[in-house]
């Protein structure tokens, strides 16, 4: 989760958007990461005290996707994901923890578990074991030929480092558009709306850092 045009502020969508506006593809993560969201999701709302009704308001995701994702029935998308993370004031990994991790830890490319945009054309790989919440988190990201990921502002604070390591891309921030190549990085204040686009004729990949304010969660 082209510009223009922008994407509408959360406050400004459909009570109940189109349902593939929000469920990806058929992945891994319906199997695997879908329980552990909806169990966090759950978790987190009623610690917060909020009904499905006031986070579907808050966070701009229909009632009837919240309910589904916390019974662990749909694998939402990132675009979604994010929503949610900043409805409830955490950050996206507390969504996507599972348990504890003591050590080294190896994270497989056979084993990778990958979050999909609504269309499939763009992926998100996490980079780091899904144990805790952390300030910062580091991602693998691909875009397909021609792909577009429009997504919405982050937590105040909200800093995003990426480094495209194949292909050419254009990241649109505030109104400005940012072309880059192949080995180029950037960072950027990530609290307001922001743009991936594959600008190349093959698959682009880049490799992000996520670093919040705070800790929160």
């Amino acid at each position: 989760m082209a510009r223009p045009p922008k994407k509408k502020p959360a406050s400004a969508e459909p009570a109940t958007p189109p349902a593939n506006a929000e469920a990806a593809p058929a992945n891994d993560m319906t199997a695997d990461l879908a329980p552990v969201v909806g169990k966090n999701l759950r978790r987190l709302r009623t610690e917060r005290g909020l009904s499905l009704e006031r986070l579907a308001q808050a966070s701009g995701v229909s009632r009837a996707m919240l309910g589904q994702v916390e019974l662990g029935q749909s694998a939402p998308t990132i675009n979604v994901l994010w929503k949610i993370a900043r409805a409830v004031d955490v950050p996206f990994s507390a969504l996507i923890t599972s348990s504890a991790t003591v050590g080294a830890k190896i994270l497989r490319a056979s084993q990778a578990k990958r979050l999909l945009s609504h269309d499939g054309s763009f992926s998100s790989r996490a980079l780091f074991p899904f144990d805790e919440p952390r300030r910062v988190e580091f991602y693998e990201l691909t875009l397909a030929p021609k792909g577009v990921e429009s997504a919405d502002a982050h937590a105040p604070g909200t800093m995003e480092n990426l480094v495209v390591s194949q292909g050419r891309v254009e990241i649109d921030v505030k109104g400005v558009t940012h072309a880059l190549e192949t080995g180029d990085a950037i960072l950027f204040e990530a609290d307001a709306p922001h743009v991936y686009r594959n600008a190349g004729p093959d698959e682009a990949s880049l490799f992000l850092v996520m670093t919040y304010a705070e800790q929160v969660g």
